[in-house]
């Protein structure tokens, strides 16, 4: 009843719908992205966004899962965004930190991060699984490998770049994920 009251522009019931449902989807938000701030701002935009196209709402029959799908989904969005982009990384560290020091979760992603690590080197073709070892693990520099393995500095330090490329794109897909579920 209440869904096709906003749907017909009833500002009385929407402000109604808001009321029943900002709490709990404030703390779902804040599940997810760990900022008191962003998550303030992304209940708002959520209801926007309902009011923006309440047409639709009258269609909608389980309004509970259809909220916190459009929530999950800008949490997910603001996230990958956040990954790319240093400024709001730092941001969230912060809110984190101010809300409780280390996230509880931290050893957890570090010990799942350095796996992936280890499986992104593992999916290197073979020789370059060896320069990149020998580079990273036993420290040796480009001359060092390049003599070693009987090929030139530029071939090894080729190697390294596409290592690293490979790596940093494979982790990148990892740390997407590991954001959607620790935060």
């Amino acid at each position: 009843m209440l869904l096709r009251q906003v749907a017909r522009h009833d500002e009385k019931a929407f402000k109604a719908l808001f009321e029943a449902y900002q709490s709990r989807l404030y703390h779902y938000v804040i599940g997810i992205v760990k900022s008191k701030e962003t998550a303030e701002e992304m209940v708002i935009d959520v209801f926007l966004k309902i009011w923006q196209q309440r047409e639709m709402l009258a269609g909608v029959e389980r309004f509970d899962a259809f909220l916190f799908r459009i929530a999950f989904n800008q949490s997910v969005d603001f996230l990958r965004r956040a990954s790319r982009d240093p400024k709001i990384k730092d941001i969230i560290w912060q809110d984190i930190e101010v809300a409780g020091g280390a996230a509880p979760d931290e050893p957890v992603m570090v010990k799942e991060y350095e796996v992936k690590l280890k499986e992104a080197i593992g999916l290197l073709p073979p020789q370059r699984q060896l320069i990149f070892r020998m580079s990273r693990e036993r420290n040796f520099s480009h001359s060092d490998i390049a003599e070693k393995l009987q090929l030139s500095k530029y071939t090894v330090s080729n190697h390294i770049t596409e290592s690293l490329r490979f790596i940093r794109a494979y982790l990148a897909n990892f740390l997407t994920i590991l954001l959607i579920f620790f935060f």
